[in-house]
């Protein structure tokens, strides 16, 4: 049976409370939460990483940051070893992290480093759609320095080569938005699709990947647009996640391409405010679940 590990996230989010119930609903793999066994009570099978701190419901504490990454730490070993099949994370607070010190932008940022790969694309699944994301946690700011013909060419490698393996689709086509409105008009609001992603897609096409744009984001989502489309790819963050999660909040699922193994994430973040009432949703850590065991090789 395909084993996937489980990480418990933030503990004083509501990660710790959605493993043990995501473990109790899912069935279609052995799932190994991990973290610290005292608050994992009603998950079958916990590998047990310390708490440094005593958890307080809704109260981030810096001395936990390192037992965080501890415990994806566990899951990263277990994953290359073979240990386990795939990887599904519940979510992290970045922020705490960096106030004990660590430099963290990201789960998917981390894993990379982690794992040694040097190319990792950000995509979430849900309401039908696929979104993959150019750059990921970046200033607005940052985004078009970061937006490069080598870098996107890389990007369509691996969205490519995963929606190939991991997907199982043959040939998979995929819609690219520019970066600026009305896809820079002519180069009239910015030169960005002329000189970067214009010849980025060209190169990608001249390889065999059905890279298609650049698009205009506000009508790349239009229904007879997607229709027939395996994927979209945005510039950035906040240009192709909010219309994912208006399609599926609670049910989305985060995947990381490109790494050498299956890692699928819930689309929602710690959930201060609802951590020990016993109200967060685990839909979308069910889902992420699920996913990860249709993609496992195993599977």
């Amino acid at each position: 049976m395909t084993t996937i590990a489980l990480t418990s996230g933030e503990p004083a989010g509501i990660g710790p409370e959605l493993c043990a119930a995501a473990a109790r609903r899912f069935r279609g793999a052995r799932v190994v939460a991990i973290g610290d066994r005292a608050l994992l009570e009603g998950c079958a099978t916990v590998a047990h990483v310390p708490l440094a701190a005593p958890r307080r419901a809704g109260r981030l504490d810096p001395r936990n940051a390192r037992y965080v990454l501890a415990v994806l730490d566990r899951a990263i070993a277990g994953c290359l070893s073979g240990e386990f099949d795939a990887m599904v994370t519940a979510p992290v607070h970045k922020g705490v992290i960096n106030d004990a010190g660590i430099p963290f932008t990201g789960h998917t940022e981390y894993l990379a480093h982690r794992t040694r790969t040097p190319q990792v694309v950000m995509m979430l699944v849900g309401g039908g759609l696929r979104v993959a994301l150019a750059t990921t946690h970046l200033a607005l700011a940052e985004v078009p320095g970061a937006i490069t013909r080598r870098g996107l060419g890389a990007t369509l490698r691996v969205l490519d080569a995963d929606l190939r393996r991991r997907f199982r689709i043959r040939r998979p086509r995929i819609l690219v938005a520019g970066l600026n409105p009305h896809s820079g008009e002519q180069g009239h609001l910015g030169m960005e699709e002329r000189r970067v992603i214009e010849p980025a897609l060209r190169a990608a096409r001249a390889r065999g990947i059905r890279a298609e744009g650049p698009i205009p984001a506000d009508t790349l989502f239009v229904p007879a647009r997607m229709r027939g489309a395996d994927c979209a790819l945005a510039m950035y963050h906040d240009q192709g996640l909010p219309v994912l999660k208006f399609a599926s909040f609670g049910r989305g699922v985060n995947v990381t391409l490109g790494l050498p193994f299956v890692r699928t994430s819930v689309d929602h973040g710690t959930a201060l405010d609802l951590a020990g009432t016993g109200r967060a949703d685990p839909g979308s850590l069910v889902e992420a679940l699920r996913l990860a065991a249709r993609l496992a090789p195993s599977a």
